[in-house]
């Protein structure tokens, strides 16, 4: 059995505030802005290239048991690019407060930046070489294929 993380509820205190930060600095895509059932708006976006996104909504928390998380609790999102220097210029160019890239270590995988969204949730955006050469749907296909040979 496949099971696949598609959909992350991200905790805001404004919608159209955070939609607009995550189109217009981060660069992801609105997927869905619509009222999905009576009562119940929903915004999901896309970071581009990825197979997951991000849900923000007014009701959303009603839909799962448990507290309901504080806007800006979130912290250690992870976004992976193959470039960070370049997703940094892109970034800064858009208007977005990010740090610049810290190298940790040689590795691939050891560049991290961060930024935060309007109501504090907190993000690292990672970079990874390889994905420039192997995007990670790609390599979960071959495992897959090698897996059911």
């Amino acid at each position: 059995m496949d099971i696949t993380l598609e959909v992350i509820p991200l905790p805001v205190t404004d919608i159209d505030r955070a939609r607009d930060f995550y189109r217009d600095k981060v660069g992801f895509h609105v997927d869905i802005d619509q009222e999905v059932m009576p009562g119940m708006r929903i915004v999901q976006l896309t970071p581009p290239g990825s197979g997951c996104s991000i849900a923000l909504g007014d009701s959303i928390w009603q839909m799962t048991p448990g507290p309901t998380p504080a806007p800006g609790s979130y912290q250690g999102l992870q976004l992976c690019v193959a470039d960070i220097k370049a997703a940094h210029a892109e970034l800064v160019a858009r208007g977005l407060d990010v740090s610049e890239p810290v190298q940790y270590a040689p590795d691939d995988g050891a560049t991290f930046m961060h930024f935060q969204d309007p109501d504090g949730n907190g993000w690292a955006v990672q970079e990874y070489r390889r994905r420039a050469t192997e995007p990670l749907h790609e390599l979960l296909a071959k495992l897959r294929r090698q897996q059911e040979s």
